[in-house]
């Protein structure tokens, strides 16, 4: 089987019900940046394996399957309740995490090691995506779900930074007013 099926030389592309939409769409940047980040989230693996972010990419497969499927179609290809069991599954290590965290003492700069810095763009392209997800609950309430799924996973990536901090023994560097 060839990779090339020329089909989007013209600038569009098809979504799981074969309908077709311009690359420039909303939809494909919101679901693009999904995929965007489950490659970053392999690049944090790579570093540190770990069963829960490999569950995390999983997870987002789902999320970018969704966003490739038009919403009324959802209830026939996806279990739309996942996205809320794994929102709770997020707050858990959240939670996790942060028990084990000295309570923050102002803004943190995204830097530390390679790993602290990998988890930070993990954290901003989530939040690009979730922006994208956004723009998306204009034309769908439904994308709501898939919004606050990004949402708490950003903030999952901000707490494993930090706690890659503790890990490595890495002190947090704060932000510095110019005031």
């Amino acid at each position: 089987m060839k990779i090339y099926t020329r089909t989007g030389d013209k600038g569009t592309t098809s979504l799981s019900d074969g309908s077709r939409i311009s690359k420039s769409d909303i939809l494909l940047h919101a679901y693009g940046t999904v995929d965007e980040l489950n490659s970053f989230i392999g690049v944090l693996i790579s570093q540190n394996p770990d069963q829960f972010l490999t569950k995390v990419q999983n997870e987002l497969f789902v999320v970018g399957g969704m966003l490739a499927t038009p919403v009324a179609n959802w209830e026939k290809y996806w279990k739309v309740e996942r996205l809320a069991e794994f929102t709770a599954e997020l707050e858990h290590e959240i939670d996790r995490m942060s028990a084990e965290l000295e309570p923050m003492r102002g803004f943190i700069l995204p830097q530390g090691s390679k790993l602290i810095a990998d988890t930070h763009v993990c954290r901003t392209v989530c939040r690009r995506a979730e922006r994208f997800v956004v723009a998306l609950i204009d034309q769908n309430e439904a994308y709501q779900k898939v919004q606050v799924l990004l949402n708490r996973l950003s903030d999952f990536f901000f707490i494993l930074a930090r706690y890659f901090h503790k890990k490595e023994n890495i002190s947090e560097t704060l932000y510095q007013s110019a005031k």
